[in-house]
């Protein structure tokens, strides 16, 4: 059960506040006997909110939560096919702090900052001290965005587009709301989900404020990630007339099994969001370990078709390299 000395802070003292070693993790859980299997990377180091820890169990080595955060000395194993940028994002960044990968929609990262460190990240290796938008860039990317009239949405993303203040993510919003192209602003945030205080009431009166359509994909793996305090904060996002999505990475080990899924698209729609993407791991080098092989999610996939009402069903997809769409993996392969 979370601690309420830790969640009646402001997210942001929270933030400052996440723990950063790897020691005090596993003495705050009991799991001093795993230090045998840990390792300290100098990068992508341990990073993991407080209130995100006091979801996991005290005592199990197995907790779905801490799989996610903790460094593991399987990262250090070099894997063919596994590499530091498996979306070749670094060929679709036209300007500074700006991707174009899909025809309609450009990508922002605002911050490299995350407020927790997931060890299987797409982009844990991306170079964001070249990719951060500048005073400058922000002219430029307002050009190019009218120069591509077929652009009509704007991701927010990062690292953690809700990482930063609200003075700054309220004076991108207003950027963009003064381009008449754009209709909708999408953020995709794991902030609501490991700091739900980050959902304050001056954030989502100004989401409510905003002349587009505010699209907001939250990214969370397993049911424990959601109590009730997340799922309270979730659901007055919902009835500030945003619309939530989630994300989900298929994890080996973690949330492969029919069981767990069934368990976290329930409760993501207690709590007022609709399952959107079921990803299967992106090939980013010291990651391989969480890879579940295709045939497998296939099968799951099915299952899940079986016993879920299709709009609890989330699509399982593949991103790839230099395609302009997500890849639906081809379940009737299995069938």
């Amino acid at each position: 059960m979370i601690n309420h000395l830790i969640t009646q802070k402001n997210w942001q003292t929270q933030l400052s506040e996440a723990i950063t070693s790897v020691d005090e993790l596993l003495e705050l859980l009991e799991l001093q006997s795993l230090e045998p299997q840990v390792y300290l990377p100098t990068h992508f180091v341990l990073r993991v909110p407080r209130a995100f820890v006091a979801k996991m169990t005290v005592g199990d080595a197995s907790d779905p939560l801490l799989k996610q955060v903790l460094p593991d000395k399987q990262e250090q194993i070099k894997v063919t096919g596994y590499v530091t940028d498996p979306l070749a994002e670094n060929a679709h960044n036209p300007i500074k702090g700006m991707l174009h990968k899909y025809e309609s929609r450009v990508l922002l990262t605002l911050t490299g900052a995350c407020a927790i460190h997931c060890r299987y990240c797409f982009r844990q290796h991306f170079d964001y001290s070249a990719n951060m938008p500048t005073a400058t860039a922000q002219a430029d990317i307002i050009n190019y965005i009218i120069a591509h009239p077929e652009v009509n949405e704007v991701i927010l993303s990062g690292g953690d587009p809700l990482n930063v203040t609200n003075r700054r993510l309220f004076a991108w919003l207003d950027i963009l709301e003064a381009i008449p192209q754009i209709t909708t602003i999408r953020l995709h945030t794991r902030l609501p989900i490991v700091i739900p205080a980050r959902l304050d009431n001056e954030l989502l009166e100004r989401l409510a404020q905003s002349r587009c359509q505010i699209v907001m994909v939250i990214h969370c793996n397993h049911a424990n990630e959601i109590d009730a305090l997340t799922a309270a904060a979730l659901q007055r996002a919902r009835m500030a007339g945003i619309t939530l999505l989630n994300q989900t990475v298929l994890l080996a080990g973690i949330n492969d099994s029919v069981a767990v899924q069934v368990a976290l698209s329930q409760r993501l729609f207690n709590a007022g969001v609709l399952p959107y993407y079921l990803h299967v791991l992106d090939k980013v080098a010291g990651a391989a370990h969480f890879d579940s092989d295709e045939r497998s999610a296939q099968a799951l996939y099915w299952k899940l078709l079986a016993v879920l009402p299709g709009y609890l069903v989330p699509k399982l997809v593949r991103e790839l390299p230099n395609r302009p769409f997500k890849v639906p993996i081809d379940i009737y392969n299995h069938a």
